[in-house]
């Protein structure tokens, strides 16, 4: 292919797009450019689809390279290993708003892998990845129903900013990525603090706008070089003849099926009802169960939405604005530092909060300037959440995604080191899951973190929504606090979070071709009722953050010292500082910027190892007081030892309140002796005074007093 350059303006920005040059063995590839970021996408399809293939095999890899950013890995290997968190949160974001997009039967394997190959810090590599892989599908012979586009939006100062640069993305109170066609939105995905629906909404209206001139440009070169769906994809279909009967046979064994509100019992009808067809159709149909389950799929999928849609009922009997029942506890678990069940349906939920020092917060290595991660969220479900009978393995992309999710919807209320010097870990273990597991993850975690007497701004509540739509009559219908059959019939799954003030996180996934504005308006303001309604359900369990931490945690005492001091504090090789830590058992890591943060069991272990350092850092005036011992003699005087490294020098007309002959005469090497500053000259060398003991000064008077005695008493002759 010859190679072609195009330019798209992106609010004001050049993206530049380049094919043609490189991996020309790619169904489609480019390199994508703003500023000195470059992402690289590459897109390869299966020749055919691999035999008894009953799903749309898309895979996403979002490729960090540490050379983008002028970095050597770290490890013993020093070449990058598994994908980090991020990289697979890049990925999902990719993936989502291509799945849909494309054709039903379509089965052969599609990889899309986006590369950073550089980094500007002021051009976010994510937006640029996600419109390199909709370039690469679009210009290729893969049958993929885009272009999509893809933007960043921040919020500054009260405006709405387009693919924001690093010190916008700091100022910014939203941090929000939308994809989507020019009909429609495909994807939401964003955090913020606690910002109002309205708000929000507007920020994804700006985004769309911006997206239909870029999927317009995006047409345009897709009719110039893009390249015919490649004629020898088979697609699957199912024989109209087998259709039509197992429609005609299976109707009303299924609406059987679903005249129950209770899960099990449905569940148990459509198997007798399942295994009745399929025996039917043995000998009619032969060698064709695959088929005939795939047609049973889809008059159930038919029949419930058509429920939901025409006659407001919902699989469980619920109303479409009702939540599931709620229960919720805290403090299950004695020893954990903060604990709380959450249930709302069958989805259950267990959140364990663990408190650590700062030297417990998670270092990241990646392609921003991010280094650490203070508030830590991780989710797990195993098999048995879902009654299956499956070992556990390592934790996949959607556990890391649920995870993230929560971890942003909590942050903003979570208080700051100065506030509560702690690093925090939760951790969401799904118990039952059917349905919202995540959102229930986040009340959950709010639970634990009020339990554990984390001074949190604000409780944080979340709700998944649904969506039903008839693409034909257009009609719809909003679903609050959808369960997992709904989730799995439905065409969205829109989840919010956030306090009562506004939104702190939302991500939305759908399977047809976009939503409108009315949708998300009906959608935010339905979830925003639902979020209230789950947070005074959170709020009778316990109203606020509990007054002192768990017993278990560690006690952390923090204090600020002159960041000269910091050498004086660890001391040659660390050994002042390894001192301190065998004197008191206590664990203290220091800041550059001088902080100090002294952690351990016992409270008073702190405080000893905070006077050593105030000690230490102490910055000696005029008059103050110190004990110290005698470290060396002169004739002049003695020098003593103040302690932190300093030590001063007691002139001998200044140790005593009378004449002294001679230094030994008074103080020995090694004598502890209580001393004042009485002078610090330019150079900081400090002069001292010797502070006569009471007992000596009595001793004194006494011997005095003998001495007039004799004197004034006549001698016996």
């Amino acid at each position: 292919m010859e190679a072609k350059k195009y330019v798209i303006n992106v609010a004001g920005k050049d993206v530049i797009f380049e094919t043609g040059k490189l991996c020309g063995q790619s169904n489609g590839s480019c390199l994508v450019r703003q500023g000195d970021t470059i992402v690289m996408v590459n897109v390869t399809m299966s020749e055919q689809a691999k035999e008894g293939q009953d799903f749309f095999p898309l895979s996403v890899e979002y490729q960090e390279k540490m050379y983008s950013v002028g970095k050597i890995p770290g490890g013993f290997k020093k070449r990058e290993g598994k994908p980090s968190d991020k990289a697979i949160l890049v990925s999902r974001l990719i993936d989502r708003p291509l799945r849909p997009l494309f054709p039903k039967g379509f089965f052969n394997d599609v990889v899309v892998v986006a590369t950073a190959l550089s980094i500007d810090p002021d051009v976010s590599p994510e937006p640029l990845a996600m419109l390199g892989s909709s370039f690469a599908l679009s210009i290729s012979d893969i049958p993929f129903l885009g272009p999509t586009g893809s933007v960043a939006v921040g919020l500054v100062d009260g405006k709405f900013i387009i693919n924001p640069n690093a010190e916008e993305r700091e100022k910014s109170e939203l941090s929000l990525t939308v994809s989507g066609t020019e009909e429609a939105v495909l994807m939401i995905e964003g955090g913020a603090k606690e910002v109002p629906e309205d708000i929000f909404l507007n920020g994804i209206m700006v985004a769309h706008e911006e997206i239909k001139k870029i999927v317009k440009e995006l047409k345009k070169i897709k009719a110039e070089i893009g390249q015919p769906v490649n004629p020898k994809i088979v697609y699957y279909t199912i024989p109209e003849d087998l259709e039509k009967e197992v429609r005609v046979y299976a109707d009303k064994l299924y609406d059987h099926v679903l005249d129950t509100f209770v899960r099990k019992e449905r569940e148990e009808r459509e198997e007798e009802a399942k295994a009745q067809i399929l025996e039917h159709f043995a000998e009619i149909f032969p060698e064709k169960e695959r088929e005939i389950s795939d047609v049973l799929y889809k008059i159930k999928k038919e029949k419930v939405r058509a429920r939901i849609l025409n006659e407001g009922v919902r699989p469980d009997g619920r109303k479409l604005d009702e939540i599931r029942p709620i229960w919720c506890e805290v403090g299950l678990l004695p020893r954990v530092h903060g604990s709380a069940v959450f249930t709302r349906g069958a989805t259950q939920v267990l959140s364990a909060l663990t408190l650590g020092t700062v030297s417990d917060v998670q270092k990241l290595e990646g392609l921003d300037d991010e280094e650490v991660n203070r508030y830590v969220h991780h989710y797990n479900m195993p098999p048995y959440a879902t009654g299956e009978a499956k070992m556990i393995k390592s934790t996949g992309r959607r556990e890391i995604g649920h995870g993230a999710l929560a971890e942003r919807a909590l942050e903003p209320v979570v208080p700051n080191e100065d506030v509560f010097p702690y690093a925090l870990r939760i951790v969401s273990e799904v118990l039952s899951s059917n349905g919202s597991s995540s959102m229930a993850s986040v009340c959950g975690s709010t639970l634990a973190l009020m339990d554990g007497g984390v001074p949190i701004s604000a409780p944080v509540s979340g709700i998944a929504m649904g969506l039903i739509k008839d693409e034909k009559t257009n009609k719809v219908a909003v679903l609050s606090d959808i369960q997992g059959l709904e989730d799995f019939l439905g065409d969205m799954d829109f989840k919010v979070t956030g306090t009562e003030k506004g939104v702190t996180a939302i991500q939305m996934d759908i399977k047809i071709k976009g939503i409108d504005r009315a949708i998300l308006t009906e959608a935010l303001e339905r979830a925003r009722i639902g979020r209230l309604f789950i947070m005074q359900k959170l709020l009778a369990c316990i109203d606020k953050p509990r007054p002192q931490i768990s017993q278990y945690a560690p006690k952390i005492i923090t204090m600020q010292i002159n960041p000269d001091f910091i050498k004086d504090v660890i001391g040659s090789g660390g050994k002042t500082i390894n001192k301190i830590i065998d004197q008191t058992g206590a664990k203290i890591d220091i800041d550059d910027d001088g902080s100090v943060f002294i952690a351990g069991q016992d409270l008073a272990m702190c405080e000893k190892a905070r006077d050593i350092i105030a000690g230490i850092v102490e910055v000696p005036e005029v008059g103050d007081v110190y004990d110290g011992k005698v470290s060396r003699i002169m004739n002049f005087g003695a020098f003593v030892d103040l302690g932190a490294g300093r030590e001063g020098m007691i002139h001998i007309s200044k140790l005593s309140n009378k004449h002294v002959n001679k230094v030994e005469d008074v103080v020995k090497i090694g004598d502890s002796v209580e001393v004042e500053v009485i002078k610090i000259d330019e150079k900081g060398r400090i002069d001292l005074r010797r502070i006569v003991p009471k007992a000596e000064l009595e001793a004194q008077k006494e011997k005095e007093k003998a001495q007039r005695k004799t004197k004034t008493t006549p001698t016996e002759e």
